[in-house]
């Protein structure tokens, strides 16, 4: 497994549709390998494929020290209830700022041996799946936001780790 570069806002494999996968084969088990090692080293609560330079359908997450991976995901169902808290991105490092996001979703996929998945999302979990899946349609939690003045920048380190522990930090 590698640890891979993570793709900064301003490439332009940030803002394309990414490809649905259409085999799950060993490079795809690969890939999804380093993105779980590349979210991990980040340290984040989610990556999709697109934050390492490939334009592909596939995402990872960490809540809990649950690891998810979903291959083509899919919001199937979601919660009428929303809520607001703030996020930020390894694809923007060092913002912040407040995304509604609905606080229950269930996404359906493939596993990462290509085998039909189904997982039901709460909270945080549910937050993460959102932030995403819009990775893979070139969304990113900027443009969610209501209101780009609330966006601000954490300026230490410390700072940065205090809200990843508080907040998604995907």
């Amino acid at each position: 497994m590698t640890v891979r570069r993570i793709v900064i806002l301003g490439e332009p494999v940030l803002r394309q549709k990414a490809k649905k996968i259409h085999r799950v084969d060993n490079s795809i088990r690969l890939l999804l390998d380093d993105m779980v090692e590349t979210m991990k080293a980040a340290p984040g609560a989610g990556l999709a494929a697109p934050q390492v330079g490939v334009p592909l359908r596939a995402i990872v997450t960490n809540v809990d020290d649950k690891v998810r991976v979903v291959i083509n995901p899919e919001i199937v169902e979601q919660s009428d209830e929303e809520y607001e808290d703030d996020e930020g991105c390894l694809s923007i490092p060092g913002w912040w700022g407040p995304v509604k996001r609905r606080t229950a979703v269930t996404v359906r996929g493939l596993g990462r041996t290509g085998k039909p998945v189904k997982i039901k999302a709460e909270g945080l979990e549910a937050r993460c799946f959102q932030h995403e899946i819009d990775h893979l349609d070139g969304i990113l939690f900027i443009d969610r936001m209501e209101d780009r003045s609330k966006l601000y920048k954490v300026e230490s380190a410390r700072e940065e780790q205090e809200l990843e522990e508080e907040h998604a930090f995907t």
